[in-house]
């Protein structure tokens, strides 16, 4: 009932956990609370948290429109709703290196087990946009060592992000990958690789964990889970997936309705109304309700 029974500290031991456990963490991403749960109930291993779905969710583009409050506030509304560790996603840190450690601080207050930093220039586009580019090495460390100077439980995750394999190719994205963990990144995301073989380049030029973004109609070849587990990948998001599977379904239900005036055509395709209050646990609420309205003080 209500909200996550453990707390952000325990959810961050264990996160950490599952990354040192040797296979690979399969984490979806969650468009709101209700389904950072769904995601929970189907037995996945983490929750993760889009800039673009949240920017999506605002109607806007990925283009470093939302502010830190939008998304430290949406990423506390997605944490609390589950037990599961939750990686957001903080673009380029929303501004220099102390905006930097102050988003670490505003993450850990949300409930957040980790976030990753990219090394765009501000501001940023999405990681699977041509015309990107992307800061020097030297202030993209800055921006790692800001995050880990910043961060008060030691257990919350930093990961570092670079982009530049699309710019300069996958020599300069391990060389970079290298530099961010010498600056005290806990993992590391390489942005867009383009084979399976470049992913494991990446595996074995570092000794932290390392992200595979599995985002449709990117750059990405979508690779299986059994291949990236194939090449040592520890974590693997599907940043996106469940937004456009649920805005595909809803423009077709939108259609149905024009065509034929109702959806009894699209029962089949609906979460029922059981599925959904027992994914919200209404049966915990009206125990919890039963036992407050019949209490009664001794005298």
């Amino acid at each position: 009932m209500l909200y996550s029974k453990l707390t952000a500290a325990q959810k961050r031991e264990d996160f950490r956990a599952k990354l040192a456990s040797g296979t690979l963490q399969k984490v979806p991403g969650a468009f709101n609370p209700l389904s950072a749960r769904l995601i929970e109930q189907k037995g996945f291993d983490g929750v993760y948290i889009s800039g673009a779905v949240l920017s999506a969710d605002l109607g806007l583009p990925d283009i470093g429109l939302t502010t830190l409050t939008e998304v430290a506030g949406r990423g506390k509304q997605i944490a609390r709703m589950t037990d599961l560790p939750t990686l957001i996603d903080a673009d380029t840190g929303f501004g220099e290196p102390m905006n930097v450690a102050r988003t670490v601080q505003e993450m850990e207050d949300a409930g957040i087990s980790g976030m990753h930093i990219e090394d765009q220039v501000n501001p940023k586009r999405c990681g699977h946009l041509d015309g990107k580019a992307v800061v020097d090495v030297d202030t993209a460390a800055k921006r790692i060592k800001a995050a880990v100077e910043g961060r008060r439980d030691p257990n919350f995750l930093i990961m570092a992000r670079t982009d530049v394999r699309a710019i300069d190719g996958l020599d300069a994205a391990v060389n970079r990958a290298k530099a961010l963990v010498d600056a005290g990144a806990d993992a590391i995301f390489p942005e867009a690789m383009a084979t399976l073989e470049e992913f494991a380049a990446i595996r074995a030029a570092v000794d932290v964990p390392v992200l595979a973004n599995m985002t449709e109609f990117g750059k990405s070849e979508l690779f299986t889970t059994t291949q990236l587990e194939s090449v040592g990948i520890n974590l693997v998001i599907f940043p996106v997936s469940l937004l456009r599977m649920a805005m595909g379904a809803a423009g077709r239900a939108l259609d149905t309705i024009t065509a034929e005036g109702n959806l009894e055509s699209q029962l089949d395709q609906m979460q029922h109304r059981a599925d959904l209050y027992e994914l919200v646990d209404y049966e915990g609420y009206a125990g919890f309700d039963a036992g407050i309205f019949t209490f009664q003080v001794e005298r």
